[in-house]
């Protein structure tokens, strides 16, 4: 069962990573669609069109990393290679905490998107560090943990893409409560899953 889990981990991150890659710099690379749907007018489009791709693109080397370094059939072939990929994997989120701050500020649905947001921000940096800080320390067990929690939290978006889908289109809520309501459950239930994954050991 674990080993299942594992692989689907990994297949959706490859394909969540394709999606995203095709949506915003292949089908949509002005964010045309995505600007529309907000409920203010961005005063500095091309500002934030530049932080977007910055943010979207240091996601994408995230979840491209993560995998490497919590599925532990992966992470044991090379000691080397897990150390100097989990380097990039923490870099980029560290790297991505200034224009994931700054597109949180015009995120759709207002003061309480934007605050969903900055929560998740400061998780998902937090939770990396600290995995960082205790691999330092040589606890190996904390760092997987937290790690795991740091990966889970890459999975936001697409969180946010299903809980809108279902809550607009579905539901009929509007878009932008729909939005809201995403930011709000994407890093809760995405930790929720992660502290499940730690529980059954998943990964470690």
């Amino acid at each position: 069962m674990n080993k299942i889990i594992r692989v689907s981990i990994l297949i959706i991150s490859i394909m969540w990573v394709l999606h995203t890659f095709s949506k915003n710099f292949i089908v949509d690379p002005t964010f045309h669609e995505f600007i529309s749907r907000k409920d203010q007018l961005i005063a500095n489009e091309s500002l934030w069109v530049l932080m977007i791709r910055i943010h979207i693109f240091l996601a994408i080397i995230s979840l491209l990393t993560g995998p490497l370094g919590v599925i532990k059939r992966i992470r044991v072939k090379s000691l080397k290679f897990h150390r100097w990929s989990g380097r990039l994997y923490v870099l980029s989120i560290i790297l991505n905490f200034i224009p994931g701050v700054y597109v949180s500020f015009f995120a759709t649905g207002g003061f309480l998107s934007t605050i969903g947001f900055l929560i998740l921000d400061t998780l998902w940096i937090g939770t990396t560090i600290l995995g960082y800080l205790n691999i330092k320390k040589q606890n190996v067990i904390l760092h997987s943990q937290w790690m795991i929690r740091s990966f889970f939290l890459c999975f936001a978006n697409m969180t946010i893409y299903i809980i809108v889908a279902l809550a607009y289109k579905v539901l009929n809520f509007p878009y932008g409560t729909s939005y809201t309501i995403a930011v709000w459950l994407c890093w809760i239930l995405n930790l929720l899953i992660a502290e499940l994954m730690i529980r059954k050991k998943t990964f470690l």
